[in-house]
């Protein structure tokens, strides 16, 4: 019984997984169709490889930082609240640590999340701009 369960848990997270990864394609194409440009995927923190934006983007001249969350239709959260307090501190290292490797830096950078909710009728996609990650004056070390 114990080996079944294992086994059950095993193909969920899987399933979750390529669950993930349809919801980010899902949410790229979607951005791509409002005019934006996919400028990086799944970019990790060279310091720290747990740390991960899903993609950058831009949207003219502005620097979108996208957290993507797909949800299933029983899904208990909404996706824009799974940004919850210890992911927004990974956001920001890792949001940081992609700023300091560019140069020179953007004039403006925003940070979206794009909520993917899989329904019988098909995905459905919910886009929520400049959510706020950083104090009002942010500026970046170096």
């Amino acid at each position: 019984m114990e080996t079944f369960r294992r086994l059950q848990n095993l193909f969920r997270a899987r399933r979750s997984r390529i669950s993930g990864v349809r919801g980010e394609n899902l949410a790229a194409r979607h951005l791509r169709s409002k005019g934006y440009v996919v400028v990086a995927r799944n970019w990790r923190n060279p310091r720290d490889r747990r740390e991960e934006i899903d993609l950058v983007c831009r949207d003219g001249a502005v620097l979108v930082f996208v957290e993507v969350k797909t949800r299933s239709a029983r899904a208990r959260v909404p996706g824009y609240y799974a940004v919850n307090g210890r992911k927004r501190r990974i956001l920001r290292r890792v949001i940081g640590s992609y700023l300091c490797g560019l140069r020179p830096g953007p004039r403006t950078f925003r940070f979206d999340v794009v909520e993917v909710g899989w329904r019988p009728g098909g995905p459905r996609i919910l886009h929520f701009s400049n959510v706020p990650l950083f104090r009002q004056h942010y500026r970046r070390a170096g």
